[in-house]
């Protein structure tokens, strides 16, 4: 979560909050912070990460599964860029492709663009924001540019671009209508619940533990007959 916050330097973190409760409340925090849009991080049982990304207070809201995630101290890559400095945003194609996902771009571009002339980010670019769409997961990457140092200005042939961090995965599970509630837009078919894929492959190891029973006790029922027949 601190890493995104690095990225965003206009955004305003807030307290925990109980996912027990009505998430409508998180409008309510937004409107005290003067915010319109909102990452809300949730996490189950210690090891599922949620993010919802929503715009307050009238929506819509995408429902995230964050996969593969690795942050900077923990990639120790050798980029590095200005802390608060403006990100340009770079697009894949596929995301023209289909009305959720022009949604999805549309979404990530509010979120993650730093608003020109606020007082906390810099008024230049040295990074780059990516978001590729790939096996229906959004994967982000962030990259500083880099410019020779004997080029006084920045030309696209000459400028390379160096990792940065972080890197994340994000699985799109629902988009609502409204802001964290409302009608569901997009239902994304293809996504399985973590839960289901554990109890899974528990199930797979119990049959694999159950077959290796089975084939042991025909073993251990022949040597019993044979020490039977040798006491007589």
């Amino acid at each position: 979560m601190s890493d995104f916050i690095s990225l965003l330097p206009h955004s305003k973190k807030d307290v925990k909050l109980d996912t027990k409760s009505d998430r409508g409340v998180i409008n309510e925090v937004a409107e005290e912070k003067g915010c319109s849009s909102v990452l809300f991080f949730e996490a189950r049982k210690r090891q599922d990460l949620y993010m919802w990304m929503a715009k307050s207070p009238d929506g819509p809201t995408v429902k995230f599964l964050v996969q593969n995630v690795h942050t900077m101290d923990e990639l120790k890559l050798t980029g590095n860029h200005l802390k608060g400095s403006r990100p340009v945003l770079s697009f894949d194609a596929s995301f023209d492709a289909q009305p959720h996902t022009q949604l999805l771009k549309e979404q990530l571009a509010q979120v993650f663009g730093t608003p020109r002339g606020q007082h906390r980010c810099k008024p230049f670019f040295d990074h780059v924001l990516s978001f590729s769409l790939v096996d229906g997961c959004v994967w982000m990457r962030n990259y500083q540019v880099v410019m020779p140092l004997d080029k006084k200005k920045a030309d696209p042939s000459n400028v390379t671009l160096v990792e940065v961090g972080p890197r994340a995965a994000l699985r799109p599970i629902r988009i609502f209508e409204g802001s964290f509630g409302g009608r569901v837009l997009y239902d994304n078919p293809e996504y399985v619940a973590p839960n289901l894929i554990r109890r899974l492959q528990k199930q797979q190891a119990a049959g694999k533990y159950k077959s290796k029973v089975r084939r042991a006790r025909p073993r251990s029922h022949s040597c019993a007959v044979e020490q039977l027949c040798l006491e007589t």
